[in-house]
């Protein structure tokens, strides 16, 4: 079984809707994912933005929301989940907003791309404290067993 990630508000490829959005409510859509490979004992989320500040000249990836050390036998996230509804033992790093949990799309110009990987390791990611990005693809290197990707897009209206 190859490990996959879904949500029921947006399809792989498609436009997330604006609730998701700085012009909306701001909230985490909801994820499902299946398929974690055996020997699986983490799991981490990585919603980023390799666009910003501008599609046809990005200068940088903005991280949008990291979590990690998910349980392997977890199957997704609800929507506008918060930090204290995370899944047992999940940890959250801190995004470009230089805080914890999700901050959605808020592209400064044109349609970004907004990537949601999922990514089974063989290990927990223990001892970090306020992980970054960086700090979370560090520790993860050489414990990648699958990784799954969700990609959205979004344009601000006017």
């Amino acid at each position: 079984m190859t490990l996959t990630l879904t949500s029921t508000a947006f399809t792989d490829g498609g436009e997330i809707p604006r609730r998701y959005t700085c012009e909306g409510e701001d909230i985490s859509p909801p994820l499902a994912w299946a398929g974690a490979p055996d020997g699986t004992k983490s799991l981490v989320l990585i919603v980023d933005d390799p666009d910003a500040p501008d599609p046809a000249r990005p200068q940088r990836t903005w991280v949008h929301w990291v979590l990690y050390n998910l349980p392997p036998d977890s199957t997704g996230l609800p929507e506008a989940v918060a930090a204290d509804a995370l899944p047992s033992g999940t940890e959250d790093g801190l995004n470009d907003w230089e805080h914890t949990g999700y901050g959605g799309p808020c592209p400064p110009i044109g349609r970004h791309r907004y990537f949601h990987k999922l990514y089974a390791l063989d290990t927990r990611l223990d001892g970090l404290s306020n992980a970054t990005k960086v700090d979370v693809e560090a520790a993860m290197a050489g414990h990648v067993l699958a990784e799954a990707v969700l990609l959205g897009t979004y344009q601000k209206s006017g």
